[in-house]
Formats: C-alpha cells, structure tokens, sequence
C-alpha cells in the first residue's frame, strides 16, 4: 500500500505530523521515497551489492588507508575482570552477523513447524544438496591442491553466502516460487552450518572445553524454558547474550549461537488464533475501554507465532544495517596487477573458482536428482529441473564464511595465500552470481503464480518502516 499524496492532511496527527510524513521537502522527496524502496523485495539485496562496491572502490582508493584504520578500530567491553577485545570489524563478523543468523534460524524453524518444510519430503532435498554442495567443491579443490603449500584451504570452497544468494533471488522477485526460495534459504543455512562445524574442527587452533560446556548448558537450559512454556523475551535474550560469549570465547564461530537461538525460539502461538479472534470480536462490539484496548493488543500479540513477530522486528535491522555493514567491513580487499597475475595461475584460486562455480552446481543438482528419484524427497513446488540448476549456480556465491575460512586456513602461512585465495573467492562470487542470475531469467516463470505466498522474502518487502500501514488512499487510519 502507499501513501496518500498528502500524508500531512490527516485528522490522525493532534497537532502536526511527524517529520517523515510532514511536507518538508527533505521529507517529501528523500524521506518518503527512500521509505518505499526499502518496501521492495530485491532492496536488502540491492543495498548489500553497493556496499560491497563501496568497500572495494574504498579499499583501493588513495584513502585506501581510512579503511583499514576505520574497520580495524580496536573496542573493548569489560565487565569487572572480564573483558572482550576485539577490533570493529570482528564486532560486525561475530556480533552483529548473530541478529542476521538469529533472523535466518526463525525462518528455519517457521518453515519447519507449519511452512514447506513440515513435510519431510520437503526438507529432505535442500539438507541433501547441502552436503552434495560441500562435498562436490572441497572435492574439487583437494584435487587440484592436495600436496602443495595451499592444500589446508579445502574447507574455502564449501559455504553459500546466504545474504548474497538470497539478494541475487530476490531480484527476480515473485517469478520465483516461494518453494523454491525456501529450499535455497534451507541449502544455505545448512551449508553455512556445515562451514561453521569445519572452522570448529579443522580451523580452530585453540579450543576452549570449559567455554564450549558453557554454552552447551545454555543451549539445555533455553530447551528448558521451552519445555516449561516460559514466554518472556527478557529470559531469551539474558540467555542469548551469554550464549553468544560463550560460543565466541570457546573459539567456535560466534554466529553459530544466533543459529541456535532461532532455532529455540516458538514458531507457534501461546494462544489459539481463533479463540483470540473471537475473543477481540467480543471486546470490541460495544467499544473498547483502555483497559480493554490492552487486552485486545495482548490477544493480537500471543495470537501470532513468536518466531514470525521477531522475524518481522528483526528484519529490517539485520537486512538494511548488519548486512550493508559487514559487506563494507569485509570486501574491501586491495588489488594490484601483480596480485591479478599471481593468482591467475594459482592452484589455490583456481579450485576455489571451480569448487563454488562448478562444484556447487554439479554437487547440489546431483544430490537433488537422486533423493528425488530414490523418493526420499519431492522437488520444490513450481520449480523445473532447469530453474533448480539455476539455483543451484547462485549458491556458488561464497562471499562471507568463504573469506572467513580463507583468513584462517592461511593465516600462519604465506601471505600470497591469503590474497590468492580471496581473489578466488570474489571471482568465484562475481561469475556465480552472473552465470546463476543469467540461468534463473531464462529458466524463472514469466509471470508471478497467484497462489505463490512468499514466506521467506516477505520481510524486505515489508521494510518500509510501516508507513503504508497508517494511511489508506484518502489519508484516514484504516
């Protein structure tokens, strides 16, 4: 819905408007207007890719030094004798990318209590392809590796980017079926899962036993809470916030517990719809009382899954502000010609390109192919043979976790490595994104399907910060 073109007017406002919806030009023509795009689907995605060309063109500018001043700022937080230090951009890494897993662990756990994934024959293939999408690229790369100074970065090849795949979708917006976005979101985020138990196994130098029990305990006691049927936000989020120290102090990848998290989290109501409906149509048939008013807001709130009401608040937030900044905190990596000419005939670089490029597509599609064919699972609704291998192409964009694991399997080594392996990493990103953006136009449905809900996007799409939810067309409150 839009707004009216006077939002101003309205008998709603006691005195005047609010700034946005007041008629100062700032608000008229930046304010209001950047607000609706922030309500279209491909928006997330759209602001994240111009991050990541900020951070390039930043980082290979002569400012280029601001940049790494700027992210490596050292911010420290103590807490009597406990203390974290980390730089910003590890703050971004391991803290702010928590919100963007918590978020992405509740659409999981939505879609596996009442969306497509309820139906085992759903969830079967995209968990499937996402060990056939790991095992297919490490593959690849131990192959063309094995035996020379870069055979530990195997591991580089393995994750999706489940930001960036999901932006490169979204750009197609409604042609894509809502199955068919469920099953890349379910791929990527138990790639990036599968990514994660690697970097704890095989790229943790040091683990913390005690700091692992740690979070192991708080893991038992958030299932506790559940079991119980305790409902207060305050207690998750006391039990979050230790659990993310926990994990980020034992040396595993923090963002593991934002996973964790959402995964915990209700993805059914405390109430039951209908009777809460009926109850509101009762409270409401002779007018309401401010005390009544109160009831009516809690009905309408414990009527509603707790994972979908904080996916809905959490959104925004982790799409238009934790993405945008660990796009400007991470691909910033400078380029020389030289380095260009190194890694051009680098192993390491080569079988990170075919690992994501090819061994993606190859490792999803055949997995895919046979769990359907063995019956073990059914395709995504609406979605073609030729749309799946399109997708499958996209999931070779291997951005985030990709760097990370570069920085780990090479960090004691020679530097060359390091650059090698990154250049591989954006070129690998940069040809998936196209070749799988190309291959999904051709092989996409023309026309959006009527009946074709879309629970995974749903969110950038509602991103407009409510102003189209205050006005109706003739500038009243609906």
């Amino acid at each position: 819905m839009t707004l009216p073109k006077e939002p101003w007017k309205s008998d709603i406002w006691r005195a005047r408007p609010a700034f946005l919806y007041s008629r100062r030009p700032i608000a008229r023509y930046v304010g209001r207007p950047a607000a609706e795009f922030l309500k279209i689907e491909p928006a997330a995605g759209l602001v994240l890719v111009a991050c990541a060309v900020i951070a390039m063109l930043w980082a290979n500018s002569p400012w280029s030094a601001s940049y790494d001043a700027v992210w490596g700022l050292d911010i420290t937080l103590s807490l009597g004798d406990f203390e974290l230090h980390h730089t910003l951009k590890d703050w971004i890494n391991d803290g702010l990318m928590a919100v963007f897993f918590f978020v992405v662990g509740m659409e999981i756990k939505s879609e596996i209590v009442s969306g497509e994934l309820s139906d085992p024959r759903n969830a079967v293939p995209p968990i499937a392809a996402a060990v056939g999408g790991m095992a297919a690229p490490a593959l690849i790369y131990a192959a063309l590796n094995t035996g020379t100074p870069g055979a530990h970065g195997w591991g580089i090849p393995m994750a999706t980017d489940i930001a960036f795949a999901l932006g490169v979708l979204a750009l197609f917006g409604s042609r894509i079926p809502a199955a068919a976005k469920v099953f890349l979101l379910t791929l990527a985020i138990v790639d990036d899962l599968g990514a994660i138990a690697v970097i704890a196994v095989f790229y943790t130098d040091d683990l913390s036993m005690p700091w692992l029990a740690a979070a192991g305990a708080l893991i038992a006691l958030a299932i506790l809470m559940r079991v119980l049927n305790v409902w207060s936000s305050a207690v998750y989020l006391v039990i979050g916030v230790l659990l993310w120290v926990a994990v980020l102090e034992s040396g595993v990848h923090a963002t593991i517990a934002g996973v964790a998290m959402g995964l915990i989290i209700a993805a059914k109501p405390l109430l039951d719809p209908a009777v809460a409906h009926a109850e509101a149509q009762e409270l409401a048939k002779d007018g309401l009382t401010v005390a009544e008013t109160e009831r009516l807001v809690k009905l309408t709130r414990d009527a509603q899954p707790p994972a979908e009401r904080l996916q809905h608040r959490n959104h925004e937030f982790s799409a238009f502000v934790v993405l945008p900044l660990f796009a400007l905190a991470n691909a910033g990596i400078p380029l020389s010609g030289d380095l260009f000419a190194a890694a051009a005939g680098s192993a390491v670089t080569l079988g990170i390109v075919l690992g994501l490029v090819v061994g993606k597509t190859a490792g999803i599609t055949l997995t895919t192919w046979i769990v359907v064919k063995l019956g073990l699972g059914r395709m995504p609704g609406g979605t073609t043979w030729p749309l799946l291998v399109s997708i499958a192409a996209i999931a070779g964009i291997g951005f985030t976790v990709a760097l990370f694991i570069t920085e780990l399997a090479f960090h004691s080594g020679d530097p060359t490595l390091t650059y090698e392996g990154k250049i591989g990493v954006l070129a690998a990103s940069l040809l998936a994104a196209v070749i799988g953006g190309i291959a999904v136009h051709l092989t996409a449905p023309r026309t959006p399907r009527e009946d074709d809900s879309d629970p995974v996007m749903e969110g950038a799409g509602e991103a407009g910060l409510g102003l189209g939810l205050l006005f109706t067309s003739d500038s009243t409150l609906e």
